[in-house]
C-alpha cells in the first residue's frame, strides 16, 4: 500500500493548483470592466505594461525616442543618446540607464529602466484602476493556468512512479493507473474549463485591461501612422514590428560578468 502516499501527494497538488486558480478567477470577474472602460483612457506605455510588463515598457520607450531621433538604437545593440532632454519619466529613466557618456548596450538599458522608479508607479496606479494584476501576476489567471499543468504532470509522474513499485498479486496495476487518473482528471478538467471561460490568460493584465487593449489595437489600425507603429510595439513587442534593423538591435543578449558583458550563445 505504499503507492497510497503517492496518490494522497497527487491529490494534495492537484488540489491545491486547482484551488488557486479558481481563487484567481474569481479575483479577476470581481472588477466590474465595464465600470473601467469608461473611466480610463489607456496610454501606450500603459497598453505596453499591460501586453508585457516592465520589460515591454522599456521597449517601446527606447523604439519611441529613436523614431524621433532621439536615440540611434544600432544593429549591433548598442543605444546612443542624441537629446540628452528626456520629455516624461520613462525618457528620463532610459537616459539615466544609458549613464553620462551616452552610449550603452541595450540590454542593460533594458533592465534598468524596466526597474525604474517610473515603471513601478505606472504599475501601481493601474493595479489601483483594476486594470493589472498586482504583483506581476504571481495570483492571477495565467499564474494560476500555469500551477495546474505543472500538477497535472506531477500527478502523472507520481502515477509512473506508483505504477514502477513492486506491488503484490492483490494489487492489479490498472486500478492503481485508474486512481491517479482522478487527480488528473481533475486538473485537466479545470485547464478545459478556464479555456472556455478565461482565455486568453494574460500575465499583466486583468480582463478589464485585456478590453482596453483590445479596444486600443482596434483603433489604431488601418491608420498606418506612427502612433499605429508604436501600438504595434506597445502590444505585439519589438520582434513583431517589420523592421530588420530594429529587430537585430534588441536581439542582442548579454550576461553581465564582473566588469564586461559577455554575449551568449
Amino acid at each position: 500500500m505504499f503507492w497510497v502516499l503517492f496518490l494522497l501527494s497527487a491529490w494534495a497538488v492537484a488540489g491545491l493548483a486547482c484551488l488557486r486558480l479558481c481563487l484567481a478567477a474569481v479575483r479577476a470577474a470581481a472588477v466590474d470592466p465595464h465600470a473601467v472602460v469608461r473611466e480610463h483612457k489607456l496610454t501606450l506605455y500603459e497598453a505596453a505594461f499591460l501586453s508585457g510588463g516592465p520589460r515591454r515598457v522599456a521597449d517601446l520607450t527606447l523604439v519611441s525616442m529613436a523614431r524621433q531621433r532621439r536615440l540611434l538604437l544600432a544593429h549591433t545593440g548598442w543605444a546612443t543618446v542624441v537629446d540628452p532632454c528626456g520629455r516624461d519619466d520613462m525618457e528620463r529613466s532610459v537616459i539615466g540607464a544609458i549613464g553620462p557618456g551616452g552610449q550603452s548596450r541595450i540590454a542593460p538599458v533594458r533592465a534598468a529602466a524596466a526597474a525604474a522608479d517610473a515603471v513601478r508607479t505606472l504599475a501601481d496606479r493601474l493595479v489601483g484602476a483594476g486594470l493589472a494584476v498586482p504583483d506581476g501576476g504571481a495570483g492571477g489567471v495565467a499564474a494560476g493556468v500555469r500551477r495546474v499543468r505543472i500538477a497535472a504532470a506531477t500527478v502523472c509522474g507520481l502515477g509512473l512512479v506508483a505504477l514502477a513499485l513492486p506491488l503484490p498479486a492483490t494489487e492489479p496495476r490498472l486500478l492503481i493507473a485508474l486512481w491517479f487518473a482522478l487527480p488528473l482528471t481533475l486538473t485537466l478538467g479545470c485547464l478545459a474549463i478556464t479555456r472556455v471561460e478565461i482565455h486568453p490568460y494574460a500575465r499583466w493584465a486583468s480582463p478589464a485591461g485585456q478590453r482596453l487593449v483590445g479596444a486600443l489595437v482596434r483603433q489604431a489600425d488601418g491608420r498606418g501612422d506612427d502612433r499605429t507603429f508604436l501600438t504595434s510595439v506597445a502590444v505585439r513587442g519589438v520582434h513583431a514590428v517589420g523592421e530588420p534593423d530594429l529587430r537585430a538591435a534588441f536581439a542582442h543578449r548579454e550576461k553581465y560578468a564582473g566588469d564586461h558583458w559577455e554575449r551568449q550563445a
